[in-house]
């Protein structure tokens, strides 16, 4: 199970952390991954982290302004978003990978509920 939290509202330049609590046994080929969906677009790819933290991806658009991490005694992967901008805001999701790593979001097999970020200009 995937539990987000920490969207919001925001003003442009602004940061935020969002907060993905996994529960669950996980493994070492895990892959946890940020999504985003805005209205009229479809899920897209954000970031991700491998289990033991030593690999990471990001979209193109993000690079430099988020962070992915995790903390796996805690059992939560965070993203960092700083600088935010209006074209941010959308609704992100956690998403879990038992496949390895991907950025299609039909590899990724358990989904949290989603958290709302809206950027203002």
């Amino acid at each position: 199970q995937l539990v987000e939290s920490g969207g919001g509202l925001v003003e442009a330049g602004g940061s935020l952390r969002l907060s993905c609590g996994v529960s669950g046994r996980t493994f070492s080929n895990n892959i946890e991954a940020w999504f985003r969906q805005a209205p009229g677009r479809e899920r897209e790819f954000v970031a991700g982290i491998s289990w033991s933290g030593s690999s990471t991806k990001y979209a193109n658009s993000v690079k430099g302004r988020f962070t992915i991490s995790r903390d796996n005694a805690k059992s939560t992967v965070y993203l960092q978003m700083n600088n935010l901008k209006p074209e941010d805001t959308a609704v992100y999701y956690c998403a879990l990978s038992v496949t390895g790593w991907s950025m299609d979001r039909e590899a990724y097999d358990y989904w949290g509920q989603g958290t709302q970020v809206t950027v203002s200009s």
